[in-house]
């Protein structure tokens, strides 16, 4: 967080009980309590823009929400998990597409409060909130969330510098050879000490490529009952990377390591020393925003072949069960959720809105005109999501340690491979 938001934040602490025992209850659905604090992550541009629907909403409302964004989504549930423990966890607290990170099973209502009674007492509206929405953040029966949007898996590219370079662009739907030859052909085209593709192979915070190559190799790495992956498996996902390193179609490690790839705050694609890199779709806005370079989308190599993309809600808005100032929570949720004034300041970040409304708004502009292409395309190459894995944090980063262990040569990827199967067996036991 930059200093700004850290002095922004405690002014609007400390003038919270003021504001409620003053002005605030003047005004239309305040509620003469203390701050809201709302947990999330995300990068500078995302930031920036839910300080701006925050300071939207206390000025309508008189309540005040203290952002506490982290930079990534490991900080952002460890925190959680902390705080929560000592009786501190923020009021709000955004979730991933599921609740696997809060490490609960299916006791989701030991951490979070229900929002059907808030749904009850029409504080939260579900009239225009698509079906599919509403069912993500349920669990046996009970509303716990409501996500902002959904998204897919993607591959992002630099449409300007390829062109600059007389590259060939990407077809959207490519098979494997097809895409390591363009990949080859890319790579010839470059300037030294820039690359096709950034090593994605794992990110300190998620492993869903891995997961993509599993499903679409045949392989469900996790059944939420029991793995499928073999070690011969594992290991062929660490040749891929190690051909591509070889080749130099990824950097090698020492670059590599010098971005860890979480949003374009630290994109190698950004920076200029890659290409094309893996991201959500609702990513490209705050991508397209931080370069002059027009960028596009393209699906993973073979989904066309096999389906094995997956759509993902994103960013689901829960309540703490701790919460003091619950009321007050679940009536912001309800704007983050339903106000399409909120999307002419979020674009398409967090993702494609959840109700109609709000994805007419982000229709308008060229970088949500893309995402929506490219989810016509990819969203017939789709099947349901596998479970996350146990332990969802710990699998990431263990996960990213072996992959790195790879791309230095500190490990082979046969021993990679048998490593992974040995995090898989101690998580699962």
């Amino acid at each position: 967080m930059k200093k700004g938001m850290f002095v922004l934040v405690a002014l609007m602490v400390s003038s919270a009980v003021v504001f409620a025992s003053g002005a605030s209850q003047s005004r239309e659905g305040a509620t003469g309590s203390a701050a809201v604090r709302w947990s999330f992550w995300g990068g500078e541009a995302r930031i920036k823009n839910t300080q701006l629907t925050i300071d939207q909403f206390t000025e309508n409302t008189g309540i005040i929400v203290a952002a506490e964004p982290a930079p990534g989504t490991g900080d952002h549930f460890n925190k959680f998990k902390t705080q929560f423990a000592g009786g501190n966890a923020a009021d709000i607290i955004q979730l991933g597409g599921d609740f696997s990170n809060l490490q609960v099973g299916d006791n989701v209502g030991s951490v979070l409060l229900s929002l059907d009674p808030f749904v009850t007492s029409g504080i939260i509206d579900l009239s225009k909130v698509d079906p599919s929405a509403v069912t993500a953040g349920t669990v046996n029966g009970v509303l716990y969330a409501l996500p902002l949007a959904a998204n897919m898996p993607a591959l992002l590219y630099n449409k300007s510098l390829l062109q600059r370079v007389g590259a060939h662009l990407p077809q959207v739907s490519m098979t494997w050879d097809e895409f390591r030859s363009w990949l080859t052909e890319v790579k010839g085209k470059l300037p030294a000490g820039v690359y096709p593709l950034a090593d994605n192979s794992a990110n300190s915070d998620q492993s869903f490529f891995f997961g993509y190559w599993c499903g679409q190799n045949g392989t469900v790495m996790w059944d939420g009952k029991q793995t499928h992956l073999t070690l011969a498996d594992a290991q062929k996902y660490f040749d891929l990377w190690a051909d591509y390193r070889s080749a130099g179609l990824i950097p090698p490690a020492e670059t590599a390591a010098d971005y860890s790839e979480a949003n374009e705050s630290s994109s190698s694609l950004i920076s200029g020393k890659t290409v094309a890199c893996v991201v959500w779709s609702n990513q490209l806005l705050n991508y397209q925003n931080a370069i002059e370079d027009e960028l596009d989308l393209m699906e993973f190599p073979n989904a066309a072949a096999t389906n094995t993309l997956w759509g993902q809600m994103s960013q689901m808005m829960a309540i703490s069960k701790n919460s003091k100032n619950a009321e007050a929570a679940a009536k912001f949720i309800n704007y983050r959720v339903n106000d399409t004034s909120v999307w002419n300041i979020m674009g398409a970040d967090p993702g494609t809105p959840v109700n109609a409304a709000g994805r007419a708004v982000v229709a308008t502009t060229p970088a949500a005109k893309k995402i929506a292409a490219y989810l016509d395309v990819a969203g017939a190459h789709t099947r349901p999501r596998d479970p996350n894995m146990p332990g969802d944090t710990e699998w990431n980063s263990s996960f990213f340690l072996i992959a790195q262990n790879v791309a230095y040569g500190r490990v082979s990827t046969a021993q990679a491979g048998q490593q992974v199967m040995d995090l898989i067996a101690r998580l699962t036991r």
